[in-house]
């Protein structure tokens, strides 16, 4: 098995990078937590002290980001007289890049890759950190079709589910066009069950009702928002872990962004990112659920 290097260790990225060592991948990881960094170690992680030490003897590098600002300083430099870590990637390496980002940036990145003869693809990820510890994310790949393969035995210890999406930037457009849809319908769903509730309706009632009709969706059979109703799920626990508010707004402005950029209409998904930009001013941290609260404080 080639060496690993994996730069990330958040939320998402911890989990994953976990389930490569219990696949018996060697890692070497790297991330400003040092908490983060010790749960890899103690899982039998290597630990760099900066992402060049991780990449260094690396056939495959992995990186999980919070923006796309953090990717494009990461690989490019943060600024025109600083190097990034490209020039620290021997030629041939795989470089695998799950973070959620502007297509632009993907792109970007790989023209300065292909330049230095390394090869890279992005594949953006859905499923969330439940996802993410159980090993059943869905990766949507944008890359050459050979580096996708080449990339498969690797995304299968991490994921249940892959699709190639098509070049480079388009497993991002996927993603981006996923999480918009995902914000309309939790956004959707919570304020049928405000409904539901101000009118004098047990919301659990309620969600059983609209999962055997036509109101069914995964915001309600999978991820229901209101507190009580579902098990294992943030809005039973205070709407701590998951997904959060602010990062679903980050994803809803890429949305926003690729519409600009190609012309489309999405009202529906600017009226969900004006939704998120004013919840996520005072709960920003809490996972994309709460955004019920916007609407039970209405009652």
């Amino acid at each position: 098995m080639s060496l690993i290097a994996f730069i990330g260790l958040g939320n998402m990225g911890g989990p994953m990078a976990l389930n490569l060592l219990k696949a018996g991948h060697q890692l070497q990881v790297y991330d400003l937590s040092a908490a983060a960094l010790e749960t890899a170690k103690a899982a039998g992680a290597s630990v760099a002290a900066s992402p060049a030490q991780a990449v260094a003897n690396a056939g495959i590098v992995i990186s999980m980001l919070p923006a796309s600002r953090h990717v494009e300083s990461l690989y490019l430099g943060a600024s025109a007289n600083e190097q990034g870590l490209l020039q620290h990637i021997k030629p041939g390496t795989l470089v695998i890049d799950c973070s959620t980002i502007a297509p632009a940036s993907s792109r970007k990145v790989a023209t300065a890759a292909q330049a230095l003869d390394i090869v890279f693809i992005d594949a953006p990820v859905s499923g969330g950190t439940a996802g993410a510890a159980a090993g059943t994310l869905s990766f949507i790949v944008g890359g050459d079709a050979g580096a996708f393969e080449r990339a498969k035995p690797v995304l299968e210890k991490m994921g249940k589910n892959l699709f190639h999406a098509g070049a480079v930037g388009a497993g991002q457009v996927a993603k981006i066009a996923n999480n918009m849809l995902l914000a309309i319908h939790m956004a959707g769903t919570a304020e049928a069950l405000a409904l539901g509730v101000a009118n004098g309706l047990d919301p659990k009632v309620l969600s059983e009702i609209m999962l055997k009709s036509s109101g069914r969706n995964w915001s309600l059979e999978v991820y229901n928002p209101w507190p009580g109703v579902q098990d294992g799920v943030p809005a039973s626990r205070g709407y701590s872990g998951g997904f959060g508010s602010a990062l679903m707004l980050k994803d809803l402005g890429l949305a926003a962004e690729a519409s600009i950029a190609s012309g489309s209409a999405i009202p529906l998904g600017e009226l969900a990112r004006n939704l998120y930009a004013l919840h996520s001013a005072s709960s920003g941290t809490l996972d994309f659920s709460s955004i019920v609260d916007l609407y039970r404080r209405e009652r």
